[in-house]
């Protein structure tokens, strides 16, 4: 279990770095609308910190003695929801995806409340161990 976790956690953080280092300098020079770069750069802040999260999360697992196995999903479900519909809609022009865009913006906010769900479980786990 712990090994998935930081397997999972590593590879947030390594796709997160070149995602960032491309909306940096690659992307800047693709799409002129500050509001959709901004956008890009929150999809990417959050799978870093969740890409930490994911490092993190297997010892506080094994300190409470947790089940961690539906965080993980949700967690993992929710940033990809979250931060992949984040990137496709700031391509949506450059990669012309046209109306096929309109079905990311709905996943954007599932994304961010299987988050807040899955760290809302974590924290009662961690609540009602004793």
């Amino acid at each position: 279990m712990e090994r998935k976790w930081i397997i999972t956690g590593l590879v947030l953080l390594i796709t997160g770095i070149i995602l960032g280092a491309f909306g940096a300098h690659a992307l800047k020079d693709i799409i002129h609308d500050q509001e959709r770069l901004a956008s890009f750069e929150t999809g990417v802040r959050y799978q870093l910190i969740h890409g930490v999260a994911f490092l993190s999360l297997p010892f506080v697992a094994r300190h409470f003695e947790l089940d961690t196995k539906w965080v993980y999903r949700l967690l993992l479900i929710g940033i990809l929801f979250f931060s992949v519909s984040i990137y496709f809609l700031t391509m949506r022009d450059v990669w012309s995806l046209g109306s096929a865009a309109k079905v990311f913006g709905p996943i954007t906010p599932i994304g961010g409340l299987l988050l807040i769900i899955g760290w809302g479980i974590l924290l009662l786990k961690v609540i009602r161990k004793r």
